[in-house]
């Protein structure tokens, strides 16, 4: 696909980003099928696709994707496919996950606020909505977005027994269901150490299967989406760019 039919110099910068991170990402396809790793070829494929498919997305709905939201979008697709998957970043560096999804909550923000926008601009659409209510569909377009990824993740892990959903060590449970009455009343276990298979395990807690880091991505997505939908509201109030302006998607003139 060619990339975009615009002005060169309006676009020098993503048009860049975009060709470096697909060479780097061609080099890195090529050294796994030689060392015969498919799975991770298979990641580097996926990763192409991506980062054609906002120029895609453009072409097909007739829409303009800022250049500073594309290089946004490229650098996030990179980030969490090649060094996120491919280079173990999520596991060398234990924020990684949390910094993408407070980003993610921010990029998808910016996407729910503009779908929002080329309605209201639109003239088939009568409706103008306020601009408190823009920022609500904003955030909750952003929140949504990171529920259907969570849902994704869990049944990746399920079905082809993945760990997306990081697991997470912990050293204390509460629960009713160690009440001996059977009552509601709450119990601490604290743990010292257990025993897997008859062997001790060595990790310092319980292991639990992801609950916590899929509600700490959440807590981050509802971070990431408040922020822009609190500088949405303001843009939508008052039209005033402030940067805002550079990220929104507009109708391709």
């Amino acid at each position: 696909m060619k990339y975009r039919s615009l002005n060169f110099k309006e676009n020098l910068l993503p048009t860049i980003v975009y060709f470096s991170l697909r060479i780097i990402v061609i080099f890195i396809f090529v050294l796994n099928i030689l060392n015969r790793n498919y799975e991770n070829a298979f990641i580097c494929l996926l990763t192409l696709v991506l980062l054609v498919t906002p120029l895609f997305i453009e072409e097909k709905f007739n829409i303009e994707i800022p250049g500073t939201l594309e290089v946004i979008i490229f650098l996030f697709i990179f980030a969490a496919e090649i060094l996120g998957e491919l280079n173990s970043f999520y596991t060398l560096f234990p924020k990684w996950d949390m910094i993408l999804h407070t980003i993610n909550g921010f990029i998808m923000g910016a996407i729910g606020l503009s779908l929002i926008e080329l309605l209201n601009d639109s003239d088939k659409v009568s409706i103008k909505l306020s601009p408190l209510f823009v920022a609500i569909v904003s955030f909750c377009f952003s929140m949504t977005i990171g529920v259907v990824w969570e849902f994704f993740e869990f049944g990746m892990d399920n079905i082809f027994n993945l760990d997306m959903q990081k697991d997470t060590v912990v050293t204390k449970i509460n629960s009713v269901t160690f009440d001996p009455d059977g009552l509601n009343k709450v119990h601490t276990i604290n743990i010292d150490k257990i025993v897997v298979n008859e062997e001790e395990w060595n990790y310092g807690g319980y292991i639990d299967i992801g609950l916590i880091d899929t509600m700490n991505d959440l807590l981050v997505n509802f971070v990431g989406a408040s922020l822009f939908a609190v500088l949405g509201y303001f843009y939508s109030k008052y039209k005033k760019d402030s940067g805002i302006k550079k990220i929104l998607i507009m109708p391709r003139k």
